[in-house]
């Protein structure tokens, strides 16, 4: 097929862009930055009609990963990408003929701050979801699922924290705070939650891709993941292990890491250079997630997806910690 990836620059997105073209697909690629992958590219930002309008001659499929992804910031802004730019993106994927839309969403379009234990995936909600990022793609997915009709075909993939050698999202903060001695757990990490290794998440949202004009599939919402709730604790034990970090044995109560993030976000929005210093240590919803149980009942994604995990956890730990022995991360 030929397909269109939104958001390539990216660890996630650029990864599913070298899947499809290892699987043969004619990939495009449409981001601001660089990918330096060997396909078709187009720069430009989702909310230039132009730049998209180009990048999707052609197409067949779209995989929208672009979007802005912080825990601070001005909320116009994520406005302007994860919501106005979804919705140009999806008009213009309609003016082209194109049949196959992929909307890559966020479990936290649907989280409130309540455990979730073998949750499925609940509708999402601009209102309860916390944050100005899940807030805004609860809203964008809303409009991708919105847009579902016979002849453009849409679906909506949650995957959740997805990692792997590479990912400077998530395993390169949580090696960095490790190093620099600044990684504590809340409450004892003693919460259960799931992850998704990179491999599979690209596998997944290709399964996606293939099979979203099916009648289970098109028009609904989707979380993905390895289906192997770890404790908090040990995903970040050892992640920081894996790169030859110590492992976290600090412990502080989730109510004075909710405060204390609260005031962060406070600072960084008042102080004129915050923004710019990249996110806070801490914030409210950071707290909150590390502390609060978040897993998913993967057996029907599986079934109707027509797919399954490849990588387990402690393989991919065991591919981690290679990758950084090989200093591939240097």
């Amino acid at each position: 097929m030929r397909v269109l990836v939104t958001g390539a620059s990216g660890f996630l997105g650029g990864a599913v862009a070298r899947g499809l073209i290892a699987e043969g697909h004619e990939v495009t690629v449409l981001q601001r930055r660089p990918s330096g992958l060997p396909c078709r590219e187009v720069r430009g930002d989702i909310v230039d009609a132009s730049a998209v309008a180009e990048a999707m001659q052609g197409v067949e499929a779209v995989i929208h990963l672009a979007a802005k992804v912080a825990v601070t910031g001005a909320r116009s802004e994520f406005t302007r990408i994860n919501v106005t730019g979804t919705a140009n993106v999806l008009e213009s994927a309609r003016m082209a003929g194109v049949a196959r839309f992929v909307h890559v969403s966020s479990p936290s379009v649907a989280h409130a701050g309540s455990p979730l234990v073998g949750a499925g995936a609940g509708p999402a909600n601009p209102i309860t979801a916390h944050g100005s990022y899940s807030r805004t793609k609860a809203e964008s997915e809303l409009i991708a699922l919105a847009a579902d009709r016979p002849g453009f075909a849409v679906v909506a993939v949650r995957p959740h924290l997805v990692w792997g050698p590479g990912d400077e999202q998530l395993v390169g903060r949580i090696v960095a705070r490790a190093h620099a001695g600044r990684l504590f757990l809340i409450d004892g990490g003693v919460a259960l939650i799931d992850s998704t290794y990179i491999d599979n998440a690209v596998t997944a949202l290709v399964s996606s891709m293939e099979h979203v004009h099916e009648p289970a599939v098109h028009g609904r919402a989707f979380v993905i993941s390895n289906g192997q709730p770890r404790t908090v604790a040990e995903l970040l034990s050892r992640m920081a292990v894996s790169a030859g970090a110590p492992a976290p044995t600090r412990s502080v109560p989730f109510r004075l890491a909710w405060l204390a993030g609260s005031g962060a976000e406070l600072a960084w929005r008042v102080h004129p250079r915050g923004e710019r210093a990249g996110d806070p240590p801490m914030t409210a919803f950071l707290a909150e997630q590390l502390a609060t149980a978040h897993w998913f009942d993967q057996r029907e994604t599986r079934r109707v997806l027509d797919w399954a995990p490849t990588v387990g956890v402690d393989e991919g730990f065991e591919r981690l910690a290679a990758w950084y022995r090989s200093g591939a991360s240097a």
